[in-house]
């Protein structure tokens, strides 16, 4: 028998809600999960996607790749690229792509459970967007591919490498 009942609207980050406040994760992950939390679906999964696109491309040393971060992190948009990479940039550029692997797959199920409720007329719970302007609060990153990695780059304990004080 196929009872349907009434369940109200979907919540479209019930899952980064619960991942945030899950223990077992690391807080690296707890903390994107947490940003990530009112933005857009799509525009979350390609944020993401692009800006683990680029570190990726960096630390394997591909050419154009530090231009290609660089204008990521200075574009005149709303802060989510930003607020990510800041909150993960140091901790190791292994930890730092694993934790945008793991957000990729949240987001991924996320980006297709609205455009399937969209196509069906069935619209979530609506979001608050978290950003009160789309364009950057405050100082901006250096659009210039002239920098330097620092040693989470090339140091990182999970590359082998000694981390020192």
């Amino acid at each position: 028998m196929d009872k349907q009942f009434p369940v109200g609207r979907f919540d479209l980050d019930i899952q980064l809600r619960d991942e945030a406040l899950n223990e077992r994760n690391i807080p690296a992950m707890r903390m994107v999960a947490n940003a990530s939390i009112g933005v857009d679906p799509l525009d979350a999964y390609y944020s993401v996607r692009e800006l683990r696109e680029a570190i990726s491309e960096v630390f394997e040393g591909a050419p154009g790749a530090k231009k290609r971060l660089a204008a990521v992190l200075s574009t005149k948009c709303d802060d989510y690229q930003r607020c990510l990479y800041y909150a993960l940039a140091g901790r190791g550029i292994v930890q730092m792509l694993e934790v945008f692997d793991w957000l990729l797959e949240i987001l991924g199920t996320r980006a297709v459970i609205s455009a399937d409720m969209r196509r069906a007329k069935n619209f979530p719970a609506p979001l608050v967007n978290p950003y009160v302007s789309a364009e950057p609060d405050g100082l901006l990153v250096s659009a210039s591919a002239d920098f330097q990695e620092g040693p989470s780059w090339y140091l990182d304990p999970d590359l082998g490498g000694i981390v020192e004080d």
